[in-house]
């Protein structure tokens, strides 16, 4: 069955002595994801494993961590180093609020925090940087061709 993978990742120091991101990343490598694509689920990386992931065919999602202040590397990766073409948003519901409702459950509604933070990074307007993500979405999981699905 060759359908994307969803992978989410996230380093924690009371599981974990080594770096998740990189590790998970070369497993991918190992086992050749890339034949079959996939996206890293709310990623948290730096900018080394976003290229990994990128050359392994794989998209990058953002969920609500994007718009934390201390979060400036994730913001500028998002900028300037993953294309438009490889790019979802995300909510991660119930986790991981935006900032405005930051420690509240989190919804989908709240997916649109995620998407005007990146389109503002992007400089793109709201609405085409929604479509591209959009189109990425469809692409991937083969939404909207009943061949791929």
């Amino acid at each position: 069955i060759y359908k994307p993978v969803v992978i989410h990742v996230r380093d924690s120091a009371k599981r974990s002595s080594g770096d998740a991101n990189s590790e998970t990343l070369s497993i991918l490598k190992e086992e050749s994801a890339d034949r079959i694509g996939g996206v890293i689920h709310c990623f948290s990386g730096d900018r080394q494993n976003a290229v990994d992931a990128l050359d392994l065919g794989f998209y990058i999602s953002f969920a609500g961590p994007i718009t934390y202040p201390k979060n400036k590397e994730l913001r500028e990766i998002a900028m300037d180093t993953i294309p438009l073409d490889r790019m979802l948003c995300e909510t991660d519901s119930p986790y991981l609020a935006p900032q405005k409702i930051r420690g509240k459950t989190n919804e989908p509604c709240h997916v649109r925090d995620v998407y005007e933070m990146i389109s503002m990074l992007k400089s793109m307007p709201l609405e085409e940087f929604a479509a591209s993500v959009k189109e990425n979405g469809e692409r991937l999981f083969g939404w909207g061709n009943t061949g791929n699905v």
